[in-house]
């Protein structure tokens, strides 16, 4: 009998957090929700979430990259990231966008590639309380619009109403980008970037010079000296964490996620897990 997967509900967890106004469990407006330190592990969901954030601070990695936001500020996760929560104050409070794949797949942004990359490389920009104020402002525009119930129409003003919004504020991501960086910076993005889009498939450092033009041997020693790791150490962080991820927040088994990150058998993917991470996934997925 085939084994079925029942998919992670990142929508029952965000219920936990707090009320909710929502359309069906594609769109979601969160109002300074309770959020816990209880994601103690990464976390990955196929979400899109913008957060106005009005008090205290957050720390953590999106996609093995440190990260800080503090208020008054602004944070976009992007569908497919894994979060990794290390410290949220007591004192945090915050307004929550989120927005499911199918969702933010109608909106159709044209040209959108430059900014969703931008946003990739720097999730949170610094605000003034002129623009947080703006910004909670336009929440509750977006909160009326979704109470409208007898609008046939609100889904198509939401998502109007949200392409407007992104491109008022993709500036201000673009021009984080503005700084020019020096060639060897540029090498270690370039190479995180393919590494991100192929780890799943390929764990070889070869793979990666060869389609950044250069030798094993010289990538090697421009990664681990601009960025403090080696180049394998990249690809098996990147690849422990998308396990983990998968171990803790989706009911697949160990067998499937051995297949869906392309081990020839549960058996290598087991030991190539316990050998990184000191236990088995099946004590990981249990602890």
């Amino acid at each position: 009998m085939k084994n079925t997967v029942k998919p992670y509900n990142w929508r029952d967890e965000l219920g936990k957090m707090g009320q909710m106004e929502s359309i069906d469990n594609d769109f979601i407006l969160l109002e300074n929700p309770f959020i816990s330190t209880s994601f103690n592990y990464p976390f990955k969901t196929d979400a899109a979430t913008a957060i106005i954030i009005i008090k205290g601070t957050t720390k953590g990695k999106i996609n093995l990259k440190p990260y800080t936001t503090t208020a008054p500020g602004f944070v976009i996760l992007l569908p497919d990231q894994i979060l990794e929560y290390e410290y949220i104050s007591e004192d945090f409070s915050g307004l929550f966008i989120v927005m499911s794949k199918k969702f933010t797949a109608s909106l159709n942004f044209e040209d959108s590639f430059p900014l969703f990359l931008s946003i990739r490389n720097n999730p949170f920009i610094a605000m003034t309380n002129d623009e947080i104020e703006a910004l909670v402002a336009y929440f509750s525009i977006l909160k009326r619009a979704v109470q409208k119930t007898d609008n046939p129409n609100r889904v198509e003003v939401l998502k109007h109403l949200i392409k407007a919004f992104f491109y008022n504020t993709g500036y201000k991501y673009h021009k984080i980008e503005e700084r020019k960086k020096t060639k060897n910076e540029m090498l270690v993005e370039n190479f995180l970037n393919h590494v991100q889009a192929h780890y799943r498939e390929q764990r070889g450092v070869e793979f990666y010079a060869n389609k950044l033009f250069l030798t094993p041997k010289y990538l090697s020693k421009v990664i681990k000296e601009n960025s403090g790791q080696s180049a394998n150490d990249w690809i098996d962080s990147y690849v422990i964490l998308e396990a983990k991820a998968l171990l803790k927040s989706s009911n697949k088994t160990i067998q499937q996620i051995s297949d869906e990150l392309n081990f020839p058998s549960q058996s290598f993917f087991g030991k190539y897990f316990k050998r990184q991470v000191g236990i088995s996934p099946k004590d990981y997925k249990k602890s």
